[in-house]
């Protein structure tokens, strides 16, 4: 695993600071602190600033006089969730050859906060976008940092790289031709400020290309992310040392392939010596539900998504919709649907590292939806253990970014990013649908299921 000395790390939500209490206790609730141990019963947290002071029980950490209780009783708190899938220029729309054109001039100023403080309010504390304008892209990450706009603490890839980009998609696509150019390319995105280094069709360039950009992104220690859609796209990319890939790929194939599986298992097993584990976003959510959705599409007259959203956005975005059996993008997906099952066991059997992540914003995935429902179909149909899907959602994706000292967790010395929801999450983890408490370092943007509409920009808030 490749650790970059983020430059931007000591800023990431210093902003934030002047709307933060001072001090303040949150008392009461069964706490999993990401670490993956048993669950802290009657729990206290003692937040200073934006920070964590101290972690404890209503048993061994005591309350002090000049600090804010806020009560998590009948709750289960835990880390803000991580979204390693998120696409903030996309909100849902059905058509990207209407979408980017039109809305390309309103990217900054409109679609990317919706979507951004969309996030924050499901409980999403900490992003990666992965595909975006650059100039747009930065400029949204440092707006957050900055305290300008609410949103998750946000890893931004920028563009693409691919061997050419597709007709139409050259703003937030980049070509590659030849090794010089893929440095270069590479270091003109360093140089930029991008956080993560992202590849599409990686087996469409020459190997040699490949090779190239992952290590020059690795010289500058960024995480390299490849797409998964193809067998060879898995194999070039595990040749040359990418360090996450995206997607459940292979369109309508029942499996992954005996060579896939096998240089997986060969890669999964060298671990340390290889920089870490190798980690997997699988994106499932999207394709499991799909058919659900176009049989019962009440999921898409939830107002959440309005958000931020102009009414003719809100509208255009509604008229895409109408007809979600018609959508090109979905019609091999009835296809696909039954594959997913296999491949999910087959990645983990492989010993890939599973992250939480799922492709917000394409079409009929919402922000302020997509990643509760990523997590309930790994614990409901998947049967992958709750607190393991936990912590695929807040400790491994710190991790793989290099940051795990400082967020993922609930820990003493951490940014206060703390969530909570009534119930038990153990049990229900399709509690996350209404994430009742959200805090990101040491501010409180939701309390009783209830949106502080005061702390955000009035541009962002419901009437």
């Amino acid at each position: 695993m490749i650790l970059r000395t983020l430059t931007i790390s000591l800023s990431l939500g210093l902003a934030a600071t002047a709307m933060a209490q001072d001090r303040q206790a949150l008392v009461g609730g069964t706490l999993i602190d990401g670490n993956g141990g048993p669950p802290i019963r009657n729990s206290v947290i003692l937040v200073e600033g934006e920070r964590i002071l101290a972690v404890g029980n209503q048993d061994s950490l005591d309350v002090p006089d000049d600090y804010e209780i806020v009560s998590t009783e009948g709750m289960t708190v835990l880390p803000g969730l991580w979204e390693m899938h998120a696409h903030l220029m996309l909100t849902g729309h059905a058509n990207y050859s209407h979408w980017h054109p039109f809305y390309r001039d309103r990217f900054e100023d409109e679609i990317m906060p919706a979507s951004a403080v969309q996030l924050l309010l499901a409980g999403v504390t900490t992003a990666r976008d992965l595909g975006a304008p650059l100039e747009e892209s930065l400029s949204i990450r440092d707006r957050i940092n900055a305290g300008e706009l609410p949103g998750p603490r946000l890893f931004v890839s920028g563009p693409f790289l691919q061997n050419e980009p597709y007709p139409g998609t050259e703003d937030y696509r980049i070509g590659i031709d030849g090794v010089r150019e893929a440095r270069e390319q590479v270091r003109r995105l360093v140089e930029a400020g991008v956080d993560v280094i992202k590849l599409v069709d990686q087996d469409e360039m020459e190997l040699d290309e490949v090779r190239a950009l992952v290590d020059e992104a690795h010289a500058h220690g960024l995480t390299v992310v490849g797409h998964s859609h193809r067998s060879q796209e898995i194999l070039v990319g595990l040749e040359v040392g990418v360090d996450n890939f995206e997607h459940t790929g292979l369109t309508t194939a029942p499996e992954y392939p005996p060579e896939v599986i096998e240089a997986l298992r060969e890669r999964t097993s060298q671990g340390r010596v290889r920089g870490g584990p190798l980690y997997w976003t699988p994106t499932i959510e999207g394709l499991w539900n799909y058919e659900r959705t176009r049989d019962n599409p009440e999921r898409l007259d939830n107002d959440c998504w309005h958000r931020g959203l102009q009414a003719d956005t809100i509208e255009d975005i509604q008229r895409s919709l109408a007809y979600v059996e018609r959508l090109s993008y979905m019609q091999l997906t009835p296809l696909r649907r039954p594959t997913l099952a296999r491949k999910f066991e087959q990645l983990r059997e492989a010993g890939v590292v599973m992250l939480i992540g799922t492709d917000s914003g394409i079409p009929t995935k919402f922000h302020c939806q997509s990643t509760w429902n990523e997590i309930d179909i790994w614990t409901r149909e998947l049967d992958v253990p709750v607190m393991g899907v936990i912590r695929s959602a807040t400790y491994w994706p710190s991790v793989l970014m290099g940051v795990s000292e400082d967020w993922g967790r609930v820990q003493e010395g951490m940014y206060a990013d703390i969530i909570a929801v009534e119930g038990d999450l153990l049990t229900y983890p399709s509690l996350l649908q209404s994430v009742d408490f959200v805090m990101k370092s040491g501010v409180i943007y939701v309390e009783d299921g209830n949106v502080i509409e005061e702390r955000l920009p009035e541009q962002l808030r419901m009437e």
